[in-house]
């Protein structure tokens, strides 16, 4: 895989994941702090606090895609040692 095809793999992903992120770690903070509900803006059910901290647990791992990927796919492979015409020495 060449390089720009890794960047442009690599900021695709950022793009993606942060959005998500983003929308989850709102609705998950507003879920901490007792203000979040499942109906988008009616206090008909409230979200309870453990969903609240799942959702920012999901927010940090979409973060964390990105990065993950960025570095697997950016990092320099180590190469590969060239092939010598001289013979191995015996082993003792």
């Amino acid at each position: 895989m060449t390089k720009n095809t890794s960047m442009i793999i690599t900021v695709v992903l950022a793009l993606l994941c942060s959005c998500c992120s983003l929308f989850t770690c709102i609705i998950g903070f507003g879920g901490v702090t007792g203000n979040g509900t499942y109906s988008l803006g009616g206090a008909d059910q409230p979200m309870p606090p453990t969903a609240g901290y799942a959702l920012l647990c999901v927010s940090v791992i979409f973060i964390l895609i990105p990065l993950i990927a960025g570095f697997f796919l950016l990092r320099k492979k180590p190469e590969a040692m060239p092939a010598s015409d001289e013979p191995l020495p015996p082993a003792s």
